[in-house]
């Protein structure tokens, strides 16, 4: 009987575990990244515990935190430690835009046309935005920059 209300107390959980966790849209990708937030702007940063990347999202790549207010303010809350993010990211704003070059280090944007003679001042670049699900800290502080 013990062994029976075991076995249904697991499945249980394991189901509403299961119900919590986000359905991934067909064009978004769940991530988990490295980095260091500082209000809602993250940077991503090399991984202080020499884990394999889950993401191929290069240091200093800079994302927009999105999510629900209470996650937000205990990451803002850490500011200065070395956190890892997980969340929700479109697959369109993995791809960097525009040419490297010296190795990647230099990106050069593609220009706008001017309009009736003036600049635009929009250079066609948008910020990524991560959907925050979870975070966890890392043992490492954040270098200054």
């Amino acid at each position: 009987m013990r062994s029976l209300l075991l076995s249904v107390a697991v499945v249980l959980w394991c189901g509403l575990a299961a119900a919590q966790e986000k359905a991934i849209p067909k064009d978004s990708t769940r991530v988990a990244v490295p980095g260091c937030a500082s209000d809602r702007l993250f940077i991503v940063d090399i991984s202080p515990e020499h884990e394999m990347p889950r993401t191929d999202m290069k240091p200093g790549r800079r994302l927009r935190l999105s999510g629900p207010k209470k996650l937000l303010a205990e990451i803002k809350a850490r500011h200065g430690d070395m956190i890892e993010l997980t969340g929700l990211v479109r697959k369109s704003d993995l791809i960097e835009q525009g040419v490297g070059l010296a190795g990647g280090r230099v990106r050069i944007m593609p220009g706008r046309s001017p309009v009736g003679g003036t600049a635009g001042r929009d250079s066609g670049v948008s910020q990524a935005v991560i959907d925050v699900e979870s975070w966890r800290l890392l043992n490492a502080t954040c270098p200054a920059r």
